[in-house]
C-alpha cells in the first residue's frame, strides 16, 4: 500500500528528459553540421568551435563561481550556446573575437538576465549581432577551397545571379558561409534527430521556412523558393535557433505566429535591407515580442467567468 500511495507536492507528471539530456541530444543533432563545416572549411573550423565551446563553459563557470552560485556547466547549455555561436561565425574569424563573443553571450545576454530560462533573446544570436556590428569585415569574409568570395545571398543582393553556385552545392555544402550553415543536408539530418527524440516540434521550422518560400515568390526574388531556402542560415536558424525553449512562445498558436513573423522579417531584410541575410535579426526581433504573443494566445482557465464590459 505504501508503494501505491505517494503524497507529494506538484508537479505530478514527470518527463524522462531533463535539461542535460535535452542539451545532449541538441549537441548530437548539431554534430552532422559541424562535421560538414570541418570537411568543407578545414581544421580551422574545428578550432573555432573548440574555442567558442570552451570559452562559454569557462565563462559560465567563472561567473557562477564569483557569485557563489551552484555550477550549471554540467547541464550542457553553455556548450550548446558555444557551438551555436561557432556555427554562426566564418571559419576565418580571429580567435580573440570568438572569445569576446562567447563572453557577451554568456555574461551579458544569459547571466545578467538571471541565467538559463531567464534570457529574453537567444544568446548565440545576440553575440553574433554584436560581433557583426563591432567587426563587420572579419564577420563577412568568406572562403571556400582557400579562395575568398561572396556568399550566394550576397551574389543575389548584388544582382550577380549568373555567378550563383548550383543548387546541389548548396544542398551538400560546397559554398562559402558560416561554419554551421553550409550544408543543408547535414542540418536536415539534425532536424530529423530532434524530431525523432521529440526535442522539438515541426511547427516553427516548417512554418518559418514556408513563409520565406511563399514571400520570396510574392516579392519576386530572382531565385527559386528552394534556392532561397537552401541559401544562408535559414535552415540553421529555423531548426536550432527559433526553437529555443526559453525565447519562443508557449502555445502552439503562439509558435506559429512567431514563425510567420520570423519568415516575414527575414524576407523583408533579404529583399530590401542593406544586409543580404536576415535570419539572425528576424529571430532576435521576434524573441522580444514573445511575451506579447504569449499574453494574446494563452488559453483561458477552465471554468473562468468571462469579464463583461
Amino acid at each position: 500500500m505504501e508503494r501505491l500511495l505517494v503524497v507529494s507536492s506538484s508537479p505530478h507528471i514527470h518527463s524522462p528528459l531533463d535539461t542535460q539530456k535535452v542539451m545532449g541530444w541538441v549537441l548530437a543533432a548539431l554534430a552532422p553540421a559541424g562535421l560538414a563545416g570541418v570537411y568543407f572549411f578545414g581544421v580551422r573550423a574545428a578550432a573555432v568551435m573548440a574555442v567558442c565551446v570552451a570559452s562559454c563553459v569557462i565563462f559560465e563557470y567563472l561567473w557562477e563561481k564569483c557569485l557563489k552560485k551552484p555550477s550549471t556547466v554540467n547541464d550542457l547549455s553553455a556548450a550548446v550556446t558555444g557551438l551555436l555561436l561557432a556555427y554562426n561565425l566564418p571559419p576565418t574569424i580571429p580567435f580573440w573575437m570568438a572569445v569576446l563573443g562567447s563572453l557577451f553571450a554568456m555574461v551579458v545576454v544569459k547571466h545578467l538576465f538571471g541565467g538559463l530560462g531567464c534570457n529574453i533573446v537567444n544568446p548565440a544570436l545576440a553575440a553574433r549581432a554584436m560581433m557583426l556590428t563591432s567587426w563587420p569585415v572579419p564577420m563577412t569574409t568568406w572562403t571556400i577551397d582557400g579562395v575568398s568570395g561572396p556568399t550566394p545571398l550576397a551574389l543575389i543582393k548584388m544582382g550577380a545571379t549568373d555567378q550563383l553556385p548550383p543548387l546541389q552545392d548548396l544542398f551538400i555544402g560546397h559554398v562559402g558561409g558560416c561554419i554551421g550553415e553550409t550544408s543543408a543536408l547535414a542540418l536536415l539530418i539534425g532536424f530529423g534527430i530532434l524530431l525523432y527524440k521529440d526535442i522539438i516540434k515541426w511547427h516553427i521550422p516548417v512554418v518559418y521556412v514556408a513563409t520565406v518560400a511563399v514571400l520570396s515568390v510574392a516579392f519576386q526574388r530572382p531565385v527559386t523558393p528552394l534556392y532561397e531556402i537552401l541559401s544562408g542560415g535559414l535552415l540553421l536558424g529555423a531548426i536550432f535557433m527559433a526553437t529555443d525553449y526559453v525565447t519562443t512562445p508557449v502555445t502552439r498558436r503562439g509558435q506559429i505566429i512567431f514563425a510567420v513573423g520570423c519568415g516575414v522579417l527575414a524576407t523583408l531584410i533579404r529583399t530590401w535591407g542593406g544586409y543580404p541575410e536576415g535570419v539572425s535579426y528576424s529571430i532576435l526581433i521576434m524573441n522580444l515580442v514573445v511575451p506579447l504573443i504569449d499574453r494574446a494566445t494563452k488559453p483561458h482557465i477552465f471554468g473562468e467567468v468571462k469579464k463583461h464590459a
